[in-house]
């Protein structure tokens, strides 16, 4: 797997995996005979989730985040986590925040129900701007 679409996809499946099982993390990535970029897109999202499904919870207006699908919110982890950490994934050059949201809108209207591309974008939409007004890491 060598696209950098195709290997934020396995990102957002690893961490839907891991949820959904119970297994750590790391044991899904290996399993998975996971790519470096999946490996940091995933990690970053794991490591700093209270942050971005704080985001995520705040921008998905009349939304509880447990009433968000596990494979949407994991799709939504990973553009925040590309977004908001841009350092710590490997690149010669990051993706930027509008590029991230329509991979996560593709991998939504692919994977996910009928709603959940429109969801999708609104909040990381909304997600960005927030993120553009209090950067990560500046609370």
């Amino acid at each position: 797997m060598s696209r950098r679409s195709d290997q934020r996809r396995e990102a957002a499946f690893a961490l839907y995996e891991s949820e959904l099982s119970g297994r750590p993390l790391e044991e899904v990535l290996e399993s998975r005979d996971a790519g470096e970029l999946t490996r940091a897109l995933a990690g970053v999202a794991d490591e700093n989730r209270p942050e971005l499904e704080g985001l995520i919870a705040r921008n998905a207006i009349g939304w509880e985040l447990d009433r968000i699908a596990v494979l949407e919110r994991s799709i939504m982890l990973v553009a925040l986590a590309e977004v908001a950490y841009p350092e710590s994934v490997p690149s010669e050059s990051p993706i930027p925040p509008a590029g991230a949201i329509d991979e996560a809108v593709s991998v939504a209207k692919e994977y996910c129900g009928s709603a959940a591309p429109g969801f999708v974008n609104g909040v990381l939409d909304a997600a960005v701007a927030e993120l553009r007004q209090n950067p990560a890491g500046d609370e």
